[in-house]
């Protein structure tokens, strides 16, 4: 079995948020970093070890990389791998997401100023990030170590592509998906195939335990009997 353990970078600085910016290499919003220390904390305990560590070419991931090292997550050498990269909206990319807006309901999808189905000018489909983003992860487990583990921090659509791959989704649905700044979404590949184990995970919110002084459960087979006329 191998996890792939998939991070979506940090939160990119508010002058870009309005614009289609795809591979464009647009800075992180430092203000957003610094307020967010506790989550990045959270998230670096949550994240296996020994782990490959993947980062993709843009300096948004690579940057959200360093955060997860300041917050204790340990620092050793990182794969660049361009398979993991945003979708490339050609020459969309940069235009403001409100000339969107404008088109009809067959003309884009829900959740995404662009249709599923659609190739950007100069650029490529959703569709093909799906091939390209599935390719990247078969590589990546042709080269993984027994009981390895591999951390990849990407990108919204390329997390959804990779969810899409695993669970054989359409474009359509996997653009559904949700996938926020720093969250977490785990695949697991083993001889029976792909599994998805977590969507949009985040580590701020505690796991569900007991607390330290609520006693054990008891066994059914130590229980009482309840004696005749008790009902259960």
């Amino acid at each position: 079995m191998h996890q792939f353990w998939l991070v979506r970078h940090a939160l990119v600085h508010r002058d870009s948020l309005a614009f289609l910016y795809g591979t464009d290499d647009v800075p992180v919003c430092d203000e957003t970093m610094a307020a967010q220390c506790n989550a990045y904390s959270a998230l670096a305990a949550r994240l296996p070890r020994p782990a490959r560590m993947v980062c993709t070419p843009l300096s948004r991931t690579q940057l959200t990389a360093d955060a997860l090292v300041r917050a204790g997550y340990p620092d050793h050498d990182r794969l660049i791998d361009p398979a993991f990269i945003e979708q490339d909206f050609g020459d969309w990319q940069g235009v403001p997401i409100s000339q969107f807006e404008e088109r009809g309901h067959d003309e884009r999808h829900p959740f995404w100023p662009i249709n599923a189905a659609e190739t950007p000018p100069g650029g490529e489909s959703f569709s093909h990030l799906i091939t390209r983003v599935g390719a990247g992860l078969e590589a990546l487990c042709k080269t993984a170590a027994n009981g390895q583990n591999t951390i990849i921090v990407s990108h919204g659509g390329a997390i959804r592509a990779a969810c899409a791959y695993a669970m054989e989704l359409s474009p359509h649905q996997a653009l559904c998906l949700q996938i926020d700044n720093i969250s977490l979404t785990r695949l697991e590949h083993g001889p029976r195939g792909w599994r998805v184990l977590s969507v949009n995970e985040h580590s701020s919110t505690p796991p569900c335990q007991p607390p330290a002084e609520h006693p054990p459960a008891i066994p059914r087979q130590q229980k009482a009997t309840p004696t005749e006329g008790v009902l259960s």
